[in-house]
């Protein structure tokens, strides 16, 4: 995945949606937030809080509320993406320009701002054991150094290696992931680094 080095670059390099993306952004500029890329998206933030992103994909594009779980959301625009997952960060995808509402949107993003200057947010659990799945943990056994290097990367990058094995459905799946990741783990690496600033 290609990571922008601006919002206006990362629209004019989306394969799908990019007038729709110039809109919701320009919604986004109207309002009291600060621009930002992170992950290699646009994200809004306020008072270094990040408020809420925009992104494409190829059936959808849309805004991404994280905190979007205490919104009041009255219009029922806002799904969970990744239930069991995800315990605050909500989506509101869109297929058409049409969708787009503006006024909905700024509403939305000032009751975020108010969350925000209240503290009303869902905290991410810290210190949760790390669940290593037994297929990953037994080929980093047979892989010199991968035990080694697994126990020098942060409990949260333990933690999504972890899930990515584990949410693969098919045992095919899970050896391709592993052969994947082991040099990653070796190199001291994260899975989600190339997203990171």
């Amino acid at each position: 995945m290609r990571r922008a080095s601006s919002v206006d670059d990362y629209i004019a390099h989306a394969n799908h949606w990019q007038a729709e993306l110039s809109r919701l952004c320009e919604i986004l500029r109207a309002t009291s937030l600060t621009e930002e890329v992170k992950w290699g998206a646009p994200c809004y933030t306020w008072n270094s809080k990040n408020i809420v992103g925009v992104g494409a994909f190829k059936s959808y594009f849309g805004l991404w509320f994280h905190q979007g779980a205490v919104l009041g959301d009255d219009k029922k625009v806002l799904i969970n993406a990744q239930e069991g997952k995800t315990k605050a960060l909500r989506q509101w995808r869109m297929t058409s320009a049409g969708e787009i509402k503006p006024t909905i949107i700024k509403r939305y993003v000032r009751e975020a701002i108010a969350n925000a200057e209240a503290g009303r947010e869902i905290k991410a659990e810290r210190g949760k054991t790390v669940e290593i799945p037994y297929e990953l943990a037994n080929a980093m056994r047979r892989q010199k150094g991968a035990s080694a290097a697994f126990r020098e990367l942060s409990p949260g990058r333990q933690r999504e290696y972890a899930e990515y094995i584990a949410s693969a459905k098919h045992d095919e799946t899970k050896r391709n992931r592993i052969a994947k990741i082991l040099p990653m783990i070796v190199n001291g690496l994260g899975l989600n680094d190339k997203y990171r600033r």
